[in-house]
């Protein structure tokens, strides 16, 4: 897929306050500890996830999605009327229904004519919204969009840890399945697209190219029907070994046919995003790709695994920190279970990021101005 007209406008993006390290979450797993006689400090060690963040108790997805689209409004200068789509892209989301992008859509004043709908793809979701509005754009359907999620790891991570503890029949070997779940994070990111004609930034999304290995979709998976009840205790079980290894895979193929589309060669992606996973995990993505570390941005030490706003979160955080310059080739390269792969190319000028701390960061005149309205919690 290619895309003459799009432009990858602007981000914004919230994090919680509430921070909880790896040695806590050890010693909140002391019985199991004991039992398996596993040393401390074997958590942070294997996954490279130093802390992780938490949502209050109770928040809904759509309370910080909310706070991260007005920050992306914000910084991006947009009118609201011109925004014709809505896609919520997080697995986490209010209810089973309606779709937690309603709330969204009302809270944040869009326009009736406005398309409003959840996509779940696991933690590809923003990815695949990215696409949807593209293609709209692209088709001359509508002039922007908004693309927004938010994950919370919080009921995952309590139940993870209750489970480990109370099933004392548990091997090592079994326990490898659940760590996976011990490094995930929460976070909330949103990206503004629109019609080249409306930008102020003209960072151009060049091409978008997918791969789909569902024979693996088995690696990863949570329990059926967890949200029903509003009272589901969510449980995962992954493969992280093969997990790792078939996802390497499919990304070395995806990187090839997206350089392929692209007429790029290796050398000629200048920085890189990637989903977020462990330390592990990233050196050995990046070795397979041919890309050095120093074109990657990474923050899963501190933020762990965010889901599907891992790889725009990052994104924002890393333009915020200057990691991209002005003619930079980028590659934000997703990937996550099911197998699929989703690679975007966009061709960087000016970055507008709304940050957690209610700034507008601008690139152009590398300074941080005030946002205009209260962000105060909805």
């Amino acid at each position: 897929m290619k895309y003459q007209v799009v432009c990858l406008e602007s981000l914004g993006y919230s994090l919680p306050a509430e921070v909880i390290d790896s040695a806590e979450i050890e010693r909140r797993l002391a019985p199991l500890y004991a039992r398996l006689r596993l040393p401390e400090g074997r958590l942070e060690l294997i996954t490279g996830v130093r802390q992780r963040r938490l949502w209050p108790v109770d928040a809904l997805p759509s309370q910080e999605s909310i706070r991260s689209a007005e920050r992306a409004i914000q910084a991006a200068g947009i009118e609201r009327h011109e925004i014709g789509a809505l896609v919520h892209g997080s697995v986490c989301r209010d209810y089973l229904e309606p779709a937690t992008a309603c709330r969204i859509h009302h809270e944040l004043g869009l326009g009736v004519d406005c398309l409003v709908q959840d996509v779940s793809n696991a933690c590809l979701g923003l990815l695949n919204g990215i696409v949807q509005v593209a293609n709209m754009i692209e088709l001359g359907q509508i002039r922007a969009g908004l693309v927004v999620g938010t994950e919370d790891c919080r009921a995952l991570l309590e139940n993870t840890i209750e489970t480990l503890n109370r099933e004392t029949d548990l091997t090592r070997e079994q326990m490898k399945q659940a760590v996976a779940s011990l490094t995930i994070g929460s976070g909330s990111c949103a990206i503004v697209l629109v019609d080249r004609h409306l930008s102020r930034t003209d960072n151009r999304l060049l091409a978008a190219v997918p791969r789909a290995e569902t024979k693996y979709h088995h690696l990863c998976h949570s329990q059926r029907h967890q949200t029903l009840g509003g009272g589901g205790r969510p449980w995962m079980e992954t493969d992280s070994e093969q997990l790792m290894a078939e996802g390497i895979a499919t990304g070395q193929v995806t990187f090839t046919d997206f350089l392929g589309t692209l007429g790029w060669e290796v050398a000629d992606v200048d920085k890189v995003f990637c989903h977020q996973v462990g330390t592990v995990h990233r050196k050995q993505m990046l070795q397979s790709l041919g890309v050095t570390p120093d074109r990657d941005f990474s923050t899963l030490e501190w933020l762990g695994n965010t889901g599907s706003v891992a790889l725009p979160l990052t994104m924002a955080i890393g333009l915020e920190n200057g990691h991209v310059d002005r003619g930079d080739r980028v590659g934000m390269l997703g990937i996550g279970s099911g197998i699929n792969s989703l690679m975007l190319a966009v061709e960087w000028q000016r970055a507008l990021v709304g940050t957690d701390s209610g700034r507008v960061v601008d690139s152009e005149t590398l300074s941080a101005a005030p946002t205009s309205g209260d962000l105060a919690r909805p």
